[in-house]
């Protein structure tokens, strides 16, 4: 018989993060099961693809991390909601494709009925996924606001930091031509920099605006040379 391939390695944070989601169903939902064990696990799975280049379960650990760090600073109506959609919101990722945040809202909106969560935290859930999309909540939306802020943090990092977030996501597009990427991509970025604010917390604002901007405009600027 062929020797069956190996299993790929687990990440490091899996069972800290399963023990993380497990928490936030429990307090999510009204029911006391099914078990949350297998949704967790089915998430995990799906953000360690090995399609993924940034969009990985390092990605999810961060997001969920940057949530944390920012729901004591503002009133959000509905943490739960805003840590579900951070599990979800790139849960199903193919690069070659645009419709992943409204893929992985429909894998929500089956999922979490299923799993016990009543259905306005399941509707808030999937709107906050769907706003991921542009990164472009209405004011006033503070759920919408603390998980783009979160989702966007990385774009604050050190200069090294974000470049390594760049090559990341360059090599999940490795299917795509240099000048179609570099078109496509000095797209995004003008399209976030010309957002009249990239952060929409308080919070956010403070620690991570200027170095996202400095960041974004450095890489556009690489783009183009």
């Amino acid at each position: 018989m062929p020797t069956p391939a190996p299993s790929p390695a687990r990440h490091p944070a899996h069972d800290a993060l399963l023990t993380r989601w497990t928490d936030l169903l429990t307090s999510a939902r009204d029911a006391t099961t099914p078990s949350p064990v297998p949704y967790g696990e089915d998430l995990l799975a799906r953000w360690a693809e090995p399609q993924r280049r940034y969009h990985t379960t390092d990605h999810l650990l961060a997001v969920l991390d940057r949530v944390d760090e920012l729901l004591p600073h503002v009133q959000a109506p509905d943490p739960a909601a805003i840590r579900l959609a951070a599990w979800f919101h790139d849960a199903v990722y193919l690069p070659d494709r645009s419709t992943n945040e409204e893929r992985s809202a429909r894998l929500a909106e089956r999922a979490l009925p299923e799993a016990g969560v009543p259905d306005p935290r399941v509707a808030e859930t999937v709107r906050l996924v769907l706003v991921t999309a542009d990164h472009d909540p209405a004011e006033g939306d503070t759920n919408g606001e603390v998980l783009c802020d979160a989702d966007l943090a990385v774009l604050a990092g050190s200069p090294e930091q974000y470049g390594a977030y760049a090559a990341a996501v360059r090599e999940e597009y490795g299917f795509v031509p240099d000048d179609a990427f570099r078109e496509g991509r000095a797209n995004v970025l003008r399209h976030l920099l010309g957002l009249p604010r990239l952060f929409r917390t308080p919070t956010g604002h403070d620690r991570w605006e200027a170095a996202a901007r400095h960041n974004m405009t450095t890489e556009l600027e690489l783009l183009g040379a």
